[in-house]
């Protein structure tokens, strides 16, 4: 499963409300599971002639399968925000802050 292509080699594409994998092939929305994660999934037929099968999903799998949180786009930005030199600081003074009240509330 190590051989597995990675989840960033398939590009959202927003107007489709879909992924695309490294081949082309477009992978439908499916459904959302209760925690929010929504399901992809390839066309069984594209998979069964791809030269990426074998190293796209495991052999008892007949499609590829791909998990996106409805908040993931919203996370993706906090991250990079995260990285900025005014994120940094914000985050120290957090540390100082919220985390201690946490602390202190784990106490009583």
């Amino acid at each position: 499963r190590n051989k597995e292509v990675p989840k960033s080699q398939f590009k959202y594409v927003e107007e489709m409300n879909a992924f695309a994998c490294p081949m082309g092939c477009i992978l439908e929305y499916a459904t959302t599971d209760r925690e929010g994660y929504r399901q992809y999934k390839s066309n069984p037929e594209d998979c069964a002639v791809c030269p990426l099968r074998e190293v796209c999903f495991s052999k008892k799998q007949k499609q590829k399968v791909i998990t996106h949180h409805i908040w993931e786009k919203y996370k993706d930005i906090a991250r990079k925000n995260k990285l900025t030199a005014t994120g940094k600081k914000l985050y120290k003074v957090r540390c100082s802050t919220i985390e201690r009240s946490f602390a202190d509330a784990k106490e009583l």
